[in-house]
């Protein structure tokens, strides 16, 4: 009776392990958490040491730099629309700009673009806290500060149905670039997302890498689209200029999303492509994402 048990438990085990192909290229792949996770630990830079333990160095006196008082202040948020015939509605978009932005007119920043979820519009991340987070680590000098953007997408149809991607592309980026001090090299920039959000930033960084330089996907809600022409997507992208890639999700997600995102983060394992994998516990829910918030803007400002 017990080897029947047993028996039975792995039968369940390998049907419900099988997941459900996003597109009909992915039918049988057999998808498990990939085993190459890339930990994301913090930089420490230790100066070296010269010179004889012996002697003591002599101590030449340094001016004393005053901080800016605006380094104590958050950064500033500024609502933004942007009308275009791709879309039957503006295009409605929220921008952080960092401490001192104002107080520092010859300075230029990297740019962050992140895409809210099904349901949700553009004031999501900043309600996850991304802004603050920002502000605060870049106020204590532990990473560069950057500019957010934050666009609303209103259909919640695929890419080749929802234009919101292409007006990104076309219309927002350069809107952005003409308007503020951004750097406007594909290595200052980066699109992240959550569910939803997550399958645009995967669509958006490999289909234009030549415009990020990293893409974060957290709790992956793959496009069926996309899942068809991912695999040769990334082959096209030459090897130096793959994008960074970070992807994440709760354990006790939705089954449809983990095999989503299983799918995609197999997929680059067994391309032989870098990225940084992590299985936490959680679920999909905002608690879920304002927990690993600044993991997720310490990854993105990493190389910045």
């Amino acid at each position: 009776m017990k080897q029947i048990i047993i028996f039975f438990f792995f039968v369940l085990l390998a049907v419900s392990c099988t997941p459900a192909a996003p597109a009909q290229q992915a039918a049988g792949l057999i998808l498990t958490p990939p085993v190459t996770a890339v930990a994301v630990t913090p930089k420490m830079i230790t100066p070296p040491i010269t010179g004889s333990p012996t002697i003591t160095p002599t101590r030449t006196k340094t001016p004393t730099v005053t901080p800016l008082a605006c380094w104590n202040q958050n950064g500033e948020n500024v609502n933004g629309e942007l009308k275009t015939e791709l879309l039957r509605q503006p295009l409605e978009y929220l921008v952080h700009l960092p401490p001192c932005y104002d107080e520092q007119p010859e300075r230029r920043y990297p740019v962050l673009y992140l895409i809210h979820g099904q349901s949700y519009d553009q004031f999501q991340w900043q309600r996850l806290g991304a802004s603050e987070t920002m502000d605060k680590l870049s106020a204590s000098g532990e990473i560069a500060p950057f500019i957010i953007i934050m666009p609303r997408d209103r259909l919640w149809e695929p890419p080749n149905i929802d234009l919101f991607g292409q007006v990104v592309i076309d219309e927002l980026i350069p809107a952005i670039d003409e308007q503020y001090r951004t750097l406007a090299g594909r290595e200052f920039r980066a699109v992240g997302g959550l569910s939803r959000g997550a399958g645009w930033a995967v669509h958006l960084g490999i289909t234009e890498w030549e415009l990020f330089g990293a893409l974060g996907a957290h709790s992956l809600a793959l496009f069926d689209v996309d899942a068809q022409y991912s695999r040769q997507r990334l082959a096209e992208i030459p090897p130096d200029k793959l994008p960074r890639i970070y992807v994440d999700i709760g354990e006790k997600d939705r089954p449809n999303i983990m095999r989503s995102a299983l799918w995609f983060a197999q997929l680059l394992t067994d391309g032989n492509i870098p990225h940084v994998w992590n299985l936490y516990q959680g679920y999909h829910e905002e608690g879920y994402w304002r927990a690993h918030i600044e993991e997720y803007i310490r990854w993105y400002a990493e190389e910045w």
